[in-house]
């Protein structure tokens, strides 16, 4: 647990930069730079960069963008909502993190999706400990998300993370009936995204950005977490 913590403070902390940026009039790519510079003076490096041929630092998904969103020269306007996904090599691991952030004045629709997004995951993350179904995770978000209206988008995953930037366990954000439990010292990141349409995804010519079907927007937020002995140890919080 440990030997994650220096990458995953370092991912809370870059996102917490890129989210201060975030207003009218600034572009995805000044963030991506911002962030970049950050991770690399603390002796780490950006996992995303060049990862499978990706061509920036982090990942920014505005609007209706699902994820892996690639940063570029569009200037943010007021009610625009983004996601900065943020994922740090430090000392032989990664800490991977994303959250919401809105553009100036957000209608009260989007207001909503963003917090209900956040409390997902805080409602998953809750429920973690030893011997818990990892099929829980996904039984929990649904049966908060599906009053709300919202869906839950099933072609993207949470993940295990440490000394890979991507392993097993998949941690599915929908009802399922995968298999496994939690055990102490796994490590893996939850990471729902929600829509206010429907969940499916088109995924556009750059081989990465993938966007609502129906051109509605989704959320995400995300941590990385640690199983101990005792419940669940939120690394990038």
């Amino acid at each position: 647990i440990n030997a994650m913590r220096p990458a995953s403070t370092i991912a809370r902390d870059a996102l917490a930069l890129g989210g201060r940026m975030v207003r009218a009039g600034t572009t995805t790519e000044a963030i991506d730079n911002e962030i970049h510079k950050y991770i690399i003076s603390q002796g780490a490096y950006p996992s995303c960069l060049n990862y499978m041929g990706f061509p920036k630092s982090v990942c920014t998904s505005v609007n209706n963008v699902i994820a892996h969103g690639i940063p570029d020269t569009r200037e943010l306007i007021a009610g625009d909502i983004i996601n900065i996904d943020v994922t740090v090599y430090k000392d032989g691991f990664h800490g991977d993190t994303s959250a919401m952030f809105g553009v100036g004045k957000v209608d009260s629709l989007g207001v909503k999706l963003m917090d209900a997004t956040r409390e997902s995951l805080e409602l998953a993350i809750d429920m973690c400990g030893p011997g818990v179904p990892i099929s829980r995770i996904g039984e929990t978000i649904e049966s908060f998300v599906g009053p709300l209206g919202y869906s839950i988008s099933a072609q993207l995953t949470g993940h295990g993370v440490g000394r890979s930037f991507h392993q097993n366990p998949l941690i599915y954000h929908h009802a399922n009936e995968e298999p496994g439990e939690m055990l102490p010292g796994m490590a893996f990141t939850i990471e729902p995204i929600l829509c206010q349409g429907v969940p499916d995804g088109i995924q556009w010519p750059d081989g990465w950005t993938i966007v609502t079907e129906d051109g509605g927007r989704s959320a995400q937020f995300e941590h990385t977490i640690v199983i101990t002995e005792t419940g669940v140890d939120v690394l990038t919080a």
